[in-house]
């Protein structure tokens, strides 16, 4: 009886051991592993060959699919001339700042024979995001789709679509990208503008010679799809539609909103948008237009032209003869906003509300430790001597965030704040206000020079904060889509003119605000935005317009480490690029 006995305790330990493992599996992530390798890939668009820093030989590279709780190695090998360093866009990276991305700011960049792996857990997130270069301008070639599954039987809360298809829009350029940009950072100039957009690295149709270069989605009649917008750009946000179909937007990035019906989407560079695309019942008897363009503000010039992508049916194969196989169907156009469709740009972006519901809480922080005003926009900085420059009175164009033009350090700031060496890298007197009040969306004021340095906000753990960003025309009123690395935020208001600090906070959305990443600063506008500092390490801010952050809208926080162990940044990886 004993042996028996002992059997069947065995038995059912050995049940229970294998039932709790299944119970763990199916709550616990597992260890995706992908390799990046960065090289030179010969590739053809606008009837021009050019050789592109890729990842893999792949534009857009590779995409990353894992789910919510999962831990993700991504080795990284650098075989380009170039220095590298790839960011996970909207990742919270969560006490993993190490693995964040941005050059001189949380790493050194992987020197060309050298590899570094990127070592992070997905908490607490599921949609749509995406990685790209985080140095110069390569991110005009390297970038590729992050998506985040729901855990493993947790549904969407909305219909479960058909299929699911990321749409990458990207900028294209004949010349090296490189080049333009080292060229206006010594002339002081603007860039050149690019010659194409890109859907899926395809310019599309309405392009010369680019007929055969042209994204096809092919669906089913009654079925529906998700299409995972994501806009890598670099320097224009853009309006998309696909001709006589409206689009269900249920995420952005990376977070379920209320459900609202569109027939165009807005995204700006860093954001991400997912939207329900419900096919017709019938197959109709034409081909559809996916088409986008830009919304622009500023004062400079930018690419209006158009990339275009076709949407087509799956015809009926037994109701097709091949008569009517062979037959070209007529391809209907959508009609897209004016480039500088403000009042459109604003209605969309306003109607952009969490679920706030039980199952997806809005936790926006209600009580507000610190207050900061920044003002955004572009100003001038004087030319070197004995050197002419291009900007206005031979001056050079800059950019800036309460009048500071962020200076790049030769060291990244994460190491140096983690070995607290920050003497001679960074100072932590970044200005909390403007260094003087003026009329921010009116007549500019005499002085428009800028003042350069590396300077941080300084945040103590779990503080509530509460930012203002105030566009400036100093000028030109310019819409910029600010980024913010290690956090979601809500976006409790919005408006135009210069921020009422007495009158516009009571207007503020405490309920069902927005949570993003990336937010578009509206062009003579102001927007508000409230996040909680439980993520220790130093943490990018930047206007997501390439051109803006090369000119010096950029800088960082300081989050401190907390009390508790989990509260604290760990020490870096052993491989961690030097530099």
């Amino acid at each position: 009886m004993g042996s028996a006995f002992l059997r069947i305790l065995v038995t059912a330990l050995c049940a229970l051991w294998v039932f709790s493992e299944v119970v763990v599996a199916k709550h616990a992530g597992i260890t995706r592993h992908y390799k990046f390798d960065i090289k030179l890939q010969n590739v053809t668009r606008l009837c021009r060959t050019k050789s592109i820093v890729t990842v893999n030989g792949q534009i857009p590279g590779p995409r990353i699919i894992a789910r919510e709780g999962d831990r993700l190695l991504i080795k990284v090998v650098n075989h380009v001339q170039y220095n590298v360093t790839l960011h996970w866009h909207g990742i919270r990276q969560l006490r993993s700042g190490w693995a964040d991305g941005p050059a001189y700011v949380t790493q050194c960049p992987i020197q060309t024979g050298q590899s570094y792996v990127y070592n992070f857990t997905v908490t607490g997130q599921r949609g749509t995001l995406f990685w790209h270069a985080h140095i110069s301008w390569l991110r005009a070639t390297l970038y590729g789709p992050i998506v985040i599954l729901p855990k493993k039987g947790v549904s969407y809360p909305f219909p479960q679509p058909h299929k699911e298809v990321p749409i990458i829009f990207g900028e294209w350029w004949k010349a090296d990208t490189e080049k333009i940009i080292s060229q206006a950072l010594q002339t002081g100039g603007a860039p050149n503008i690019s010659d194409a957009y890109t859907i899926n690295g395809h310019p599309g149709l309405l392009y010369n010679c680019s007929a055969k270069d042209t994204f096809k989605l092919k669906v089913k009649p009654g079925r529906t799809y998700l299409l995972r917008l994501i806009n890598a750009a670099l320097n224009d946000e853009l309006f998309f539609s696909i001709a006589n179909h409206s689009l269900t937007v249920v995420e952005a990035d990376a977070v379920y909103v209320k459900p609202f019906k569109t027939h165009i989407v807005l995204i700006t560079p860093g954001q991400t948008t997912n939207v329900l695309l419900m096919a017709k019942a019938k197959a109709p008897n034409s081909t559809f237009l996916m088409a986008a363009r830009p919304y622009a503000t500023g004062p400079g010039s930018f690419d209006n032209t158009t990339t275009a992508g076709i949407l087509e049916y799956d015809q009926n194969p037994s109701a097709t003869n091949s008569k009517s196989k062979n037959k070209k169907l007529p391809l209907l156009k959508p009609s897209l906003p004016v480039f500088n469709d403000t009042t459109f740009a604003t209605k969309f972006v306003t109607k952009i509300r969490s679920l706030a519901n039980a199952r997806f809480p809005a936790k926006v922080p209600k009580k507000v430790d610190r207050r900061f005003f920044f003002t955004i926009g572009l100003g001038l900085l004087p030319c070197s001597q004995n050197k002419t420059c291009q900007g206005p009175n031979n001056t050079m164009l800059a950019a800036s965030v309460n009048n500071v033009s962020f200076v790049q350090p030769n060291i990244a700031l994460l190491q140096s704040h983690f070995l607290n060496r920050s003497k001679g890298v960074y100072t932590t007197d970044f200005p909390t206000n403007p260094p003087f009040k003026f009329n921010y969306t009116g007549t500019p004021p005499s002085n428009i020079m800028t003042a350069k340095g590396t300077k941080v906000a300084v945040l103590p753990f779990n503080a509530s904060v509460e930012l203002v960003m105030q566009d400036t025309s100093i000028i030109g009123a310019e819409s910029h889509p600010l980024h913010l690395h290690g956090f979601n935020f809500f976006v409790v208001g919005q408006g135009f003119g210069n921020f009422d600090p007495k009158k516009d906070p009571v207007k503020f959305n405490l309920v069902d605000p927005a949570e993003r990443n990336t937010v578009g600063v509206p062009s003579g506008g102001w927007v508000a935005i409230r996040f909680l500092a439980d993520n220790p390490g130093v943490w990018f801010m930047h206007c997501h317009l390439e051109v803006h952050t090369s000119w010096g809208l950029k800088m960082a926080w300081v989050v401190n480490d907390g009390k508790r162990p989990s509260q604290k940044l760990p020490p870096p990886p052993s491989d961690l690029p030097k530099c």
